[in-house]
């Protein structure tokens, strides 16, 4: 920990490899085929992983290699077999939950360094000997601690590794332990299935009777009334739901954020630092690394903290930013960083920029999303971001355009003093905004995009 915690990002592809490294990322974890809980939304298979590891080892980067679900026996059975071919890759880490496989690993390949999934649910410091013993070299803490209670494990587990999630998506489970998707779509999230079943668009009424309602025996003192709940693509599949003074635990939790905290985790030394996204966009890696990268440097500096971080943050599709447990309740003289920065506009990533002609001072922009004329836009890149306005705009044959709709279009813009590899947002207003839907994971295309991506090359 001499130069502060490791920065650990996700990898979708290796696109977003390329990315968290270029933006600060020390460390980077993908999913195995088959074993890990993005089987749904996974690029990466034994060549591409191959390539990762070469790559990160050639930047003196590490990859982490996620094999971390609970199998059924079907699984086990299967496991070793296929397991093999990675292992033999030498990836810097296994990262792991299930104790019946991790003991496969640790008998066959005791040189294999194993680190513990959030899955494991480890949420003490003697839960941390006990996996010590066992021989794990590092343990991702559960979620639901707080600052308090990492810095007791820390200092009675003095020897061992520990990492933290700082960043991304929170389930409405117990780290990540969810039964919703199996339950209503049989998709078991557990089995790396997950259909984001908490994040679908639900819809919420009173009940008509207490038929609708089920028994109301068995409802909650505090709850003042039954309501119905019916997601959007499955109506007349009505699911009664009850209120505590908690709240309701099928809605969407808002996204964890906690580089206001980075300073604390630095000085209880905490080894890693993990941000949550493997199916999210290169923009949010880049964006979500570059901060993070800037508030562990300045925390390692004894800077102050740069509230630039949140704004930064603030600008990326969310569903709103909490801490989660790292605080249970913020002292009164506690520095509100949620009310005393300048509020953004939000943005929409538009662009990948893939070379920069510094004769010219045309950046050649790969469209992501409608970007136009007199748009507002930062270039983001590894060494900070930069503002324009833009003014020129050219198509893929040196013609002047006002418009590119979408995605499938190559474009040029007039930008001064940038560098590859950048990415491009576009600042958005309220009424652009009542108009995109959850943004920068997919592409936002109109129909006329959708037409333009498809056109024919004059």
């Amino acid at each position: 920990m001499k130069n502060g915690p490791e920065l650990l990002a996700p990898a979708g592809t290796l696109r977003h490899l390329e990315y968290a490294f270029a933006f600060g990322a020390d460390a980077v974890y993908a999913g195995m085929p088959r074993y890990s809980l993005r089987v749904r939304n996974n690029a990466f298979d034994r060549q591409t992983i191959e390539r990762g590891i070469r790559r990160a080892h050639e930047l003196d980067k590490q990859f982490f290699l996620a094999c971390n679900l609970i199998p059924h026996g079907s699984k086990v059975n299967t496991f070793m077999r296929d397991i093999e071919p990675f292992v033999e890759l030498k990836p810097d880490a296994m990262i792991m939950a299930d104790p019946g496989l991790i003991m496969m690993v640790r008998d066959t390949w005791p040189e294999v360094p194993i680190h513990l999934s959030v899955q494991a649910n480890t949420m003490n410091a003697a839960t941390v000997k006990f996996w010590e013993r066992i021989g794990v070299s590092r343990i991702i803490l559960s979620r639901e601690l707080s600052l308090d209670e990492v810095e007791e494990i820390r200092q009675a587990c003095p020897e061992m590794e520990l990492e933290v999630f700082v960043h991304g998506a929170l389930c409405i489970a117990y780290s990540g332990r969810c039964l919703l998707s199996g339950y209503m779509s049989h998709r078991d999230a557990n089995q790396g299935s997950c259909t984001n079943s908490c994040r679908w668009d639900y819809k919420v009424k009173a009940a008509a009777s207490e038929v609708d309602a089920g028994n109301p025996n068995i409802r909650h003192s505090a709850a003042d009334e039954p309501w119905l709940l019916e997601e959007k693509q499955r109506p007349g599949e009505e699911m009664t739901i009850y209120e505590d003074e908690a709240g309701t635990y099928i809605m969407n939790s808002k996204d964890l954020r906690a580089v206001e905290h980075i300073q604390r985790l630095v000085d209880i030394g905490v080894d890693s630092l993990k941000i949550e996204g493997r199916t999210k966009s290169i923009y949010y890696v880049t964006r979500v690394c570059q901060s993070y990268r800037g508030a562990i440097d300045d925390a390692v500096a004894g800077r102050a903290f740069d509230e630039r971080h949140i704004v930064d943050l603030e600008k990326l599709s969310n569903r709103g930013y909490t801490s989660g447990f790292y605080q249970r309740h913020n002292h009164k003289e506690y520095q509100t960083y949620d009310t005393n920065h300048s509020r953004n506009r939000s943005q929409i990533f538009v662009g990948e920029m893939l070379d920069y002609d510094a004769q010219t001072g045309l950046a050649e922009v790969d469209v992501k999303n409608k970007i136009q004329r007199g748009d507002d836009i930062e270039v983001i890149m590894p060494g900070g971001s930069k503002q324009f306005t833009i003014d020129k705009m050219l198509d893929e044959h040196g013609q002047q355009i006002d418009v590119a709709p979408g995605s499938g279009w190559r474009i040029k813009l007039a930008l001064e003093g940038v560098e590859a590899p950048a990415l491009i947002a576009r600042y958005i207003d309220d009424a652009d905004q009542a108009q995109i839907r959850v943004t920068v994971d997919e592409p936002v295309l109109d129909e006329a995009a959708k037409a333009a991506a498809r056109r024919p090359s004059p």
